[in-house]
């Protein structure tokens, strides 16, 4: 089968996973967790170097989900990798579950920092980065980034750090869905324009349709290439991509369909 076909089909079935996961928790954050989806397949499922039956394995990449509260596509994405049963995933937010709301590395398998606070992912990833070059590791690191969470002051510390230290095995990815739990992004703060901000603070910049995975695959492989000076991957994506009802709609930003609209919506995707 075509690489990029069996991508584009584990990001289909991870959808589905994250709408069921969070029908039955009852909670959750849909919308963000859709648009971020087909960044995380192809980070996980071609890009990383990792090893679920030895998560804590020194040499591997490492990943953060800087917006946190997407966490329900990346805890889909490990059981779908082999880090623990699919079974789990209905237990989201559960009180003793290893799936918390936040991800927390003391908790769950694969998830290598813990993300409730916004804003902490650039520089949490910033301090791996610099860690590999100081341990001559070859490892890299990969940081999601919501573009509503670039309102956070601390993003813009951990951005100027990591060009300070010229770390090119930090490569940033933003979701830029244009919107955040408020409205719309371009409404509440003056972060636009993206691309100019990265440049001047000393990044690489490119952008990119984040849902189309040749794309990602080819910004990555431009990024490692790109040497002494960190990058930043801006993928133009879809709040609530791959489900009719949610798409665009921030209303799904939180929340849970109820059965009429889980059912509509696994109907359209063609069933469980």
């Amino acid at each position: 089968m075509d690489k990029i076909k069996k991508l584009e089909e584990i990001a289909f079935q991870l959808r589905k996973d994250v709408i069921t996961t969070i029908y039955k928790c009852g909670d959750g954050h849909p919308g963000p967790s859709l648009s971020s989806t087909d960044i995380i397949v192809a980070l996980y499922f071609e890009i990383m170097n990792v090893k679920p039956e030895n998560h804590q394995w020194e040499n591997r990449d490492r990943f953060i989900i800087s917006k946190g509260h997407a966490c329900p596509t990346v805890y889909a994405a490990l059981a779908e990798k082999g880090y623990f049963s699919k079974e789990i995933l209905p237990t989201l937010r559960k009180i003793n579950s290893i799936l918390q709301g936040h991800p927390d590395m003391l908790k769950t398998p694969g998830i290598d920092a813990p993300a409730g606070t916004l804003g902490n992912g650039i520089s949490i990833g910033a301090g791996m980065a610099l860690a590999a070059r100081i341990k001559k590791k070859d490892y890299y690191t990969y940081v999601i980034t919501g573009d509503g969470e670039l309102n956070e002051g601390v993003i813009w510390e951990g951005i100027m750090g990591a060009a300070h230290y010229k770390l090119d095995n930090l490569i940033v990815f933003v979701d830029n869905n244009g919107y955040q739990s408020g409205g719309k992004v371009d409404k509440i703060s003056g972060i636009l324009p993206l691309d100019a901000k990265w440049i001047s603070f000393g990044w690489h910049v490119q952008e990119i349709n984040g849902h189309n995975i040749k794309e990602i695959l080819e910004a990555v492989d431009i990024a490692k290439k790109t040497r002494g000076i960190p990058s930043v991957i801006i993928a133009h994506t879809i709040k609530g991509k791959g489900i009719p009802l949610m798409e665009n709609d921030n209303v799904w930003h939180k929340g849970a369909p109820s059965k009429e609209q889980y059912e509509e919506i696994m109907t359209s995707l063609g069933g469980e």
